[in-house]
């Protein structure tokens, strides 16, 4: 018969590395309450910050914002100035660019996930659509004004609200495919291999399974990727978007201006009731934003139930 020398005591004991650990994992949830609560303190400060912000242009655009704002054409009378031809070319810059981009970077990203091999061209072309989407937006303003602008000129009109919406496009593209490829590649892979054992085609199970359950993720890309597009002035300056117009678009060749560029102009002058004007714009910009997010959010809502 033999005995046992170990204590209750000692059975009860950690070793040296079981101390090593429980440090070890009380330093890590130390750093993770410290990383939380500066989260927290970072996402706080951004929106008290933005509300600040929001209240300030309210404060100062309210008064200002009339029917003769959205109704009267920019003047150098800062009472009499208006936002119709901003407004209005905002609308169709942003419609035009909708109906170029949503198509041809859904159908990219569709065929560079569920089409394409899996070869170096296509690796290059992952890289590279990547990489564009962090390309500064003044670079897309000199490429529109070369391509669109001058060789494209017998199409495009030149300087015209067509080559502004091509040129947002091509900045917004690449967010478009990516958020594609994303939201495709986040549908299980067991629905697909659940469609061809039942005899579908590849793409009849990517229109009727596939597509279905992506498309929230596809929506939601696109919205920021059009939010994006509607504050930018850099590339549309570029390509000669004016400043002052006083005539509505009569086609896709006419020359425009938008609400960033308008808002733009009004800062720049020395009156203050320019400033004014310039805070109602800003608030009729948020609303033209936030109506094209709240249908394309209705959408994606729909296409989810």
């Amino acid at each position: 018969m033999t005995t046992q020398n170990s204590s209750p005591g000692s059975q009860q004991s950690p070793t040296g590395g079981q101390q090593n650990f429980n440090l070890a994992l009380a330093q890590r949830y130390r750093w993770d309450r410290v990383f939380e609560i500066a989260s927290w303190a970072a996402v706080t400060m951004g929106i008290v910050i933005l509300f600040v912000l929001l209240i300030d242009v309210v404060i100062d655009g309210f008064p200002r914002l009339d029917w003769t704002l959205l109704s009267q054409y920019p003047s150098r009378k800062p009472e009499a100035a208006g936002l119709l031809s901003a407004w209005v070319g905002t609308i169709y810059i942003m419609v035009l660019t909708a109906i170029i981009t949503f198509p041809l970077g859904v159908g990219t990203g569709i065929y560079l996930e569920e089409f394409a091999a899996n070869t170096w061209y296509a690796k290059v072309i992952e890289i590279n659509i990547n990489n564009l989407a962090a390309v500064p937006s003044i670079i897309y303003g000199l490429l529109g004004v070369a391509v669109f602008a001058r060789v494209l000129e017998p199409i495009t009109g030149g300087r015209s609200i067509l080559t502004g919406a091509l040129t947002l496009s091509l900045l917004i593209l690449p967010i478009v495919i990516v958020s594609t490829r994303e939201s495709l590649r986040a549908v299980p892979n067991s629905l697909r291999q659940a469609g061809f054992a039942l005899g579908a085609t590849r793409w009849q199970v990517i229109w009727a399974q596939i597509l279905p359950l992506a498309f929230p993720g596809i929506l939601t890309g696109t919205i920021l990727a059009l939010s994006r597009a509607i504050g930018e002035t850099a590339p549309l300056i570029t390509i000669g978007a004016l400043t002052f117009i006083a005539f509505l678009p009569e086609g896709l060749d006419s020359p425009f201006t938008v609400l960033p560029i308008q808002i733009f102009n009004w800062i720049s002058r020395p009156q203050e009731e320019f400033h004014t004007a310039a805070a109602a714009g800003i608030i009729v910009l948020m609303v033209v934003l936030l109506s094209m997010n709240a249908t394309a959010i209705w959408l994606r809502n729909k296409f989810q139930k």
